[in-house]
């Protein structure tokens, strides 16, 4: 009984950090598309790097006060001091690790400049995971369930259910990667992050876009995934994953065209990476969407 009490509490710490990681990416991700931020982070003198960390840690506090990622929504403010700290900590790591994905920051980036960009791009983070519980609220998520629960059954019935809800899912990751990565499409960053990232390293951004997507949707709490697995024809959460990513590089290939950001003059290699480069915040964006929608 011990063992099976301290599993479920260590479960739902892990539950806890993804889904601060969650509401970190889908926060923080436009803005780390923005080479200006890039290159104020580059520049900025040590003493305003801890002024910009110590007013995050104040805003993050702030909001952890009435939102916070944990679902626990009663805290002391030595309990919101402690889980603010958290957040900035998973903030700046999320950050982190999507610098390195883009190549932003690596082994031969200097100490200054790796410090510099990672506190300006663990802000939009750093507060994103404070408001992870709010900005993906569960509330719709249990009306739907509660309709799926209370939906009569027939035998004839679910083939036409399940087509409408399978539909409805890749509607809402194309809505959600629109909404998300509509605005990035037509900037000079994607081609300038593309033209820097090796053939080999496009492979560990579409692992990452596939693991974030998976993260958001299952693994945060955010839904329930018995009931995500009795809707629609994507049975399996490995199979909507999948799915929906390629729903979301699509959706990135198409912005690109229409922002003529690619063009039929350009090599094969140029439309992978510009897609690949995209599809990450279009991935995220889909996940959400289908949560929210």
């Amino acid at each position: 009984m011990a063992n099976s009490t301290t599993s479920n509490i260590w479960l739902a710490e892990l539950q806890d950090l993804v889904r601060g990681g969650a509401g970190a990416f889908l926060f923080g991700i436009p803005l780390l598309y923005t080479v200006e931020v890039w290159s104020i982070g580059s520049s900025t003198q040590p003493q305003r790097l801890l002024a910009v960390l110590a007013t995050t840690l104040l805003v993050v506090w702030l909001l952890t006060q009435v939102e916070g990622f944990r679902q626990a929504l009663a805290l002391n403010p030595f309990q919101a001091g402690l889980e603010s700290v958290e957040a900035v900590g998973i903030g700046l790591v999320c950050a982190a690790i999507a610098l390195l994905l883009l190549r932003r920051i690596t082994l031969e980036t200097p100490l200054s400049e790796t410090l510099g960009k990672l506190i300006f791009e663990g802000v939009p983070f750093s507060v994103g995971v404070a408001l992870a519980r709010s900005i993906l609220s569960q509330d719709r998520m249990r009306l739907r369930s509660r309709r799926t629960v209370n939906r009569p059954r027939r035998y004839a019935a679910p083939s036409r259910s399940t087509l409408r809800d399978t539909l409805g899912d890749l509607d809402a990751t194309l809505i959600g990667a629109l909404l998300i990565a509509f605005s990035i499409a037509p900037t000079e960053e994607i081609p300038l992050l593309a033209a820097a990232i090796p053939p080999l390293w496009l492979l560990l951004i579409v692992s990452a876009s596939l693991v974030l997507s998976y993260g958001i949707v299952f693994a945060s709490g955010f839904t329930d995934r018995s009931e995500r697995q009795q809707r629609g024809l994507l049975l399996s959460p490995e199979t909507e994953t999948l799915v929906a990513y390629l729903v979301a590089l699509g959706a990135s290939m198409l912005m690109l065209v229409f922002f003529q950001q690619l063009g039929a003059q350009d090599p094969w290699q140029e439309w992978l990476g510009n897609t690949i480069v995209l599809g990450l915040p279009a991935a995220i964006g889909g996940a959400a969407g289908r949560i929210l929608i």
